[in-house]
């Protein structure tokens, strides 16, 4: 990486002296990377390309899972290592290879989901399930309890029983209420729980994801970056949602889109333009 430091200009006219030219760029893809209609812009894929040009690691860092990650990679012309599932896995999107896998086991999901629907009546539950570390053929599954509802299309999830989604280890528990919103279900499954697990969304619509303790976009951004031998303060992040939070904290350099949550507007570095109007190409074209 240069070590030339350059500075940032601001809106209001100021600048953001000592931010070095990126060793490795991370984003977020929905509300970040992609446009409000999930459309990739021509000038942000532009900026990204220039990335690689240039020899810097561009990574995904997302809510998803592996299988909406890499049509993203190819659309994108990337390949190398993603972050998916808030950082409970490491996906190699060259091969489509689960190098990393951070689970929640069994027994901690049984008292879980009985410690959740005791706080949250009516809620609905679901695991997503990865399996196959270190394949490319690896097999990942969603199966829901009774009355979850997924915001979206929920005709990817199995449906079962309650008791059998705690029966193997699950990357993530996810709990959905349609009459709450999101942050409402954080705060309460927090004060609960404390640090047994780690608690997020990426959605206000009433579904929060329950993830192992310590895993976090940042925990898995932590461990592509030392794979490339870059530490946290050569790296720029982009995000919008509170799933974000924790990697723009670690990041040498968070940036939060005009879009973005409140609770990431508050803890981000700068504030770029939205999604709509290609604001992480706004700011990597300072350099790129």
């Amino acid at each position: 990486m240069s070590g030339d430091v350059r500075p940032l200009d601001r809106p209001d006219g100021g600048h953001y002296d000592g931010v070095r030219i990126p060793g490795l760029v991370a984003s977020d893809i929905d509300g970040t990377l992609l446009d409000p209609l999930e459309q990739l812009r021509p000038r942000t894929a532009a900026a990204v390309d220039r990335l690689g040009a240039a020899g810097v690691p561009f990574v995904l860092a997302t809510g998803r899972s592996p299988r909406w990650v890499l049509p993203i990679s190819a659309l994108l012309g990337v390949t190398g290592p993603a972050v998916c599932v808030n950082g409970a896995v490491i996906l190699d999107t060259g091969d489509g290879r689960i190098d990393r896998v951070h689970t929640l086991d069994p027994i901690l999901l049984r008292d879980l989901g009985d410690a959740i629907q005791g706080l949250v009546p009516g809620c609905g539950l679901a695991v997503e399930r990865i399996e196959g570390e270190g394949r490319a053929d690896f097999v990942e599954e969603f199966r829901s309890g009774p009355g979850y509802l997924h915001p979206w299309s929920d005709s990817f999830f199995i449906r079962t029983s309650v008791a059998e989604l705690f029966t193997r280890p699950a990357v993530r528990l996810m709990v959905r209420h349609d009459s709450l919103n999101s942050m409402e279900m954080v705060d309460a499954v927090t004060a609960l729980l404390g640090d047994a697990v780690d608690v997020t969304f990426s959605t206000d619509l009433g579904l929060i994801d329950l993830m192992p303790a310590g895993v976090t976009k940042a925990s898995g951004l932590a461990e592509v970056a030392a794979d490339f031998g870059r530490t946290a303060e050569e790296v720029i992040a982009f995000g919008d949602m509170p799933n974000d939070l924790a990697m723009l904290s670690w990041a040498g350099h968070g940036v939060a889109m005009a879009n973005a949550h409140p609770a990431v507007l508050a803890v981000a570095d700068e504030v770029t333009a939205s999604n709509a109007e290609d604001g992480v190409a706004k700011v990597l074209e300072r350099w790129f």
